[in-house]
C-alpha cells in the first residue's frame, strides 16, 4: 500500500471494504491528490490535506478540471 493512501485511510479511520467518493458517495477507486505530485513525487504531497477519496466518474471529472481544486478542498 503506498504511503499516502495509508495515511489517508488511518486518518478517516477507514478500514472496510467500502470508502465512499467525498463528491457523490459512490465507491472510490482512488485516493487523489488535489494538488498533483508531478513527476518524480513529491514528499511534501503527501499530506492529509491533498488527498481526497473519488470514485472513477470523479476522479475523470477532477483531472479534466471539471471538478476543481477549489471545490475539491472545499470538501474536505
Amino acid at each position: 500500500m503506498k504511503p499516502y493512501i495509508k495515511l489517508y485511510l488511518d486518518h478517516y479511520n477507514l478500514h472496510g471494504e467500502y470508502i465512499p467518493c467525498v463528491v457523490c458517495g459512490a465507491t472510490s477507486v482512488d485516493i487523489h491528490h488535489i494538488s498533483p505530485k508531478g513527476m518524480g513525487g513529491r514528499a511534501g504531497k503527501d499530506v492529509i490535506d491533498n488527498l481526497i477519496a473519488l470514485c472513477r466518474l470523479c476522479h475523470e471529472k477532477a483531472h479534466s478540471s471539471v471538478l476543481t481544486k477549489e471545490y475539491l478542498r472545499s470538501l474536505l
